[in-house]
């Protein structure tokens, strides 16, 4: 299956395939060093973020821009990945925003509208997302998603800062899709 031109939108964001000429937008957000505490690229330093941008670039995801459309600006980027056609199922992640963003509703406005493409567009049955055991904000926000806590995979990632992070499962199942569409919509 062919992921390469794939846009979303929806009323709060648009996602679509990230272009090089995204990157004078993306590097104005990735400026603040703390933001990366969690990461596996610190993409304030230039090569990192050009070693993540060939990645990025480079097939192996579909990397998408994050464009706010309030205030009509790129906001940061988010990937599906690891896509297994027989095993019916994906990950989201790669994902980051630029520091003023977060805690705005845009990361939830966006999983969401992933998660809808996944099981109403692809028909998958499980989507994944794993975070850094320690981002608190970032598993309380996905388990405000819906998504359910699965486990921890110790020492699995070496991070940009030398640590190596133990990573938390996250997962949404098919059926589960419905509940947390509508839960999403009555909020």
């Amino acid at each position: 299956m062919n992921f390469q031109h794939v846009v979303l939108e929806n009323g709060r964001v648009l996602l679509r395939p990230l272009s090089t000429s995204d990157f004078p937008a993306l590097k104005v957000l990735t400026r603040d060093s703390m933001l990366w505490d969690y990461f596996t690229y610190d993409l304030s330093i230039e090569e990192q973020f050009d070693d993540w941008a060939d990645q990025a670039m480079g097939g192996g995801r579909l990397q998408f821009v994050v464009f706010d459309k309030l205030i009509q600006k790129i906001v940061g980027s988010t990937a599906f990945g690891n896509y297994s056609e027989r095993d019916e199922r994906i990950e989201i992640g790669w994902t980051w925003l630029g520091k003023e963003f977060h805690g705005t509703g845009i990361n939830q406005a966006m999983k969401l509208l992933m998660l809808e493409y996944c099981f109403e567009k692809l028909k998958l049955k499980r989507v994944e997302i794993k975070t850094d055991v320690l981002n608190m904000p970032a598993r309380k926000a996905l388990l405000k998603l819906g998504a359910i806590e699965e486990g921890v995979l110790r020492s699995h990632t070496l991070l940009a800062n030398g640590r190596r992070r133990d990573s938390i499962y996250y997962s949404v199942l098919q059926e589960e899709w419905e509940t947390i569409n509508k839960l999403a919509g009555q909020s």
